[in-house]
């Protein structure tokens, strides 16, 4: 699910969804060849000078594909040794609200020589973002606080605040955000991703697919099961048909249960400079009581959003610290900060007009793919249920995002991942991973059942391959792009991470 953190935003499922995509996939890939990328010099520094980017025109709306255009900005890093060239290698970027334009000139510069040789390295600017023909929903500046776009309840459990900004924000994105912002969803992101396919002149795509990427890729498959290659899906988004991105915030409770012992081991290590206690079992109540004094008491904080470090900011802060072992000890000096009764200096924040673009685009993916329910009622329970089994995430992963108040109905139903398709799908994921946790990637594994092998990495993180997993999952993932070769069965890579943590 989209990584709110310090720079990012945030879904009547059924079982027939067969018949009624069949019909648009059909569109999509009969709506006319598009012409041939018109390769250029990218804007932006810092780019390795063989990057390239481009337009693609697209459909606003795949059902009339006739009518509106947008456009999708595409870039690559052609193939290093052109007689060992395979094809193209798209990275799909998590989200929804990231981008890979940069990519190919950033981590694709990680991948292996062998990888590099064997594919033009492919980004890209999913519809709305970015480059791409953007869409905003002119949010009230206190609507981006990471703490308000994620639904943390009131310190009493209340989630009447929830609902009202629930309301503001999508009463926004429907004035706002314009006809395009109805037609931002995962389905239409994979429909884009074959147009970028064929306007590259590729019969079949190869991917790399993180994060939310990994969902797309999933959708893509599912669609276009005849157009992939070799797909990798890294850190993987559960395919639940029936909640979607409901089932991604929910899944919160198990990554921060599978990962908080290893941030309070790490914080209790005698040496640490920002050791926090003595032992790994008394980090989680030292959390907690800081938590709640921080609700009763906040601390200014001039320069954050919002300008106070309230219980809620602290808990937010701890999701986003557990996203990888190098955010720990950024978490912890929060916390002997605030013990003090001081905070430190403001996190700089990206420009306002990024914070509003990567909102739009993660909105409209979220409350377009699914139908949330729509009274604070649907969401009571379950907050309650959460706040008492979860005590660390709050009954934020059970409540009300701003699509409990989505004014518009979702196009189509969502796609449902099934097994039906070719062999091609590798999945590595991190043992421990606070965003997408090992339990909703072994649903993803179910689904897609004899079409994917999985490698399960003893790591902790979110990112596994050439990030925070370890060189075995990296050496797995690496020869499947350049051979092909995939384990013959599921496997686990069971040293620990190059980090070490």
């Amino acid at each position: 699910m989209m990584k709110i953190k310090t720079n990012a935003a945030l879904l009547a499922a059924s079982g027939v969804v067969l018949s009624l995509t069949a019909p648009l996939t059909a569109t999509a890939a009969t709506a006319g060849a598009p012409a041939p990328l018109d390769w250029a010099t990218c804007e932006g520094s810092g780019l390795d000078p063989r990057q390239q980017c481009a337009t693609l025109e697209v459909p606003m709306d795949y059902a009339n594909p006739s009518g509106a255009k947008i456009s999708v900005a595409v870039s690559r890093i052609p193939s290093e040794k052109p007689q060992a060239r395979r094809g193209a290698l798209l990275l799909i970027p998590g989200g929804p609200g990231g981008s890979s334009l940069n990519t190919p000139s950033g981590k694709g510069q990680k991948l292996p020589q062998e990888v590099r040789d064997a594919y033009d390295l492919i980004g890209f600017d999913p519809r709305g973002l970015g480059r791409s023909t953007p869409v905003t929903c002119g949010l009230e500046y206190g609507d981006l606080a990471t703490s308000k776009l994620r639904p943390w309840p009131a310190p009493d459990g209340s989630i009447t605040e929830n609902m009202a900004t629930a309301q503001r924000m999508s009463d926004a994105c429907a004035r706002n955000g314009g006809e395009l912002i109805r037609h931002i969803s995962t389905a239409n992101n994979a429909r884009d991703i074959d147009r970028i396919r064929a306007a590259l002149g590729e019969q079949k795509l190869s991917a790399w697919g993180v994060s939310y990427g990994t969902y797309v890729g999933a959708v893509y498959s599912r669609l276009f099961p005849h157009r992939t290659d070799r797909i990798v899906l890294d850190s993987n988004d559960d395919p639940d048909h029936t909640r979607v991105a409901r089932a991604w915030l929910a899944g919160h409770e198990a990554g921060v249960e599978d990962t908080f012992p290893e941030f309070a081991t790490w914080a209790s290590t005698p040496g640490n400079p920002d050791r926090l206690a003595e032992r790994a079992s008394e980090v989680r109540p030292l959390f907690l009581r800081l938590a709640e004094k921080l609700d009763r008491e906040p601390i200014p904080w001039p320069g954050a959003n919002p300008q106070e470090l309230n219980g809620n900011v602290l808990r937010q802060a701890m999701l986003d610290g557990l996203y990888a072992p190098s955010g720990y000890p950024g978490l912890a000096r929060l916390i002997l900060a605030a013990q003090q009764g001081t905070a430190p200096p403001a996190p700089q924040a990206p420009p306002e007009s990024v914070l509003q673009n990567v909102t739009a685009v993660g909105a409209g993916t979220l409350c377009n793919d699914i139908a949330w329910p729509k009274t604070a009622a649907a969401y009571e329970k379950d907050v309650a249920k959460s706040r008492a089994a979860y005590p660390l995430t709050a009954g934020m992963t059970r409540n009300a995002m701003l699509c409990a108040a989505w004014p518009f109905t979702p196009k189509e139903p969502p796609v449902r991942i099934t097994d039906h398709g070719p062999s091609n799908i590798l999945l590595i994921q991190n043992q421990r991973d606070v965003a997408t946790p090992l339990s909703g990637a072994l649903n993803l594994r179910k689904a897609l059942g004899k079409r994917a092998t999985m490698v399960t990495v003893n790591s902790t993180g979110h990112d596994a391959y050439l990030a925070n997993g370890n060189e075995c999952g990296d050496r797995t993932v690496s020869h499947y792009l350049a051979t092909g070769e995939r384990p013959h069965r599921d496997t686990y890579c069971g040293m620990r991470s190059r980090s070490g943590e």
